[in-house]
């Protein structure tokens, strides 16, 4: 697997802006950022400049509007940080990870379903993930 570009926590919620919405204007995404972060215009401009050089977005001019597209799928930056994630908790081992999440985590009778059909049409070939 290519090792992807590093981002951070702000940067990411640039990003899935851009994922579900791309093209979009810096105008649109400035107006979608969550309100929680009162972050300013500025503010996403320079997120927006820090994905462009890190290769994880690129943009078109369209006159003066900036319309900016992912260069990275979500799918395979979220497999990034999956696996990530497993290495250094779990030293790459699902079954404690599971464990933990059935332990700890306010699971719901339908999340406990969803994860049993899951597991179950991965151990009969399919690759329902």
């Amino acid at each position: 697997m290519d090792k992807l570009p590093q981002i951070s926590e702000a940067e990411y919620e640039i990003m899935k802006i851009i994922w579900d919405e791309s093209p979009i204007s810096t105008n649109s995404i400035c107006e979608k950022v969550p309100s929680i972060h009162n972050w300013s215009n500025k503010t996403v401009h320079t997120l927006l400049s820090r994905l462009v050089s890190k290769h994880v977005i690129s943009y078109e001019q369209k006159g003066r509007m900036y319309y900016y597209f992912p260069i990275i799928s979500k799918n395979k930056y979220l497999s990034q940080e999956n696996h990530n994630f497993l290495s250094r908790f779990y030293d790459g081992e699902m079954a404690p990870l599971l464990s933990s999440l059935l332990s700890n985590a306010q699971l719901s009778d339908s999340d406990l379903k969803n994860m049993y059909h899951l597991i179950d049409s991965k151990l009969n070939g399919g690759d329902e993930t």
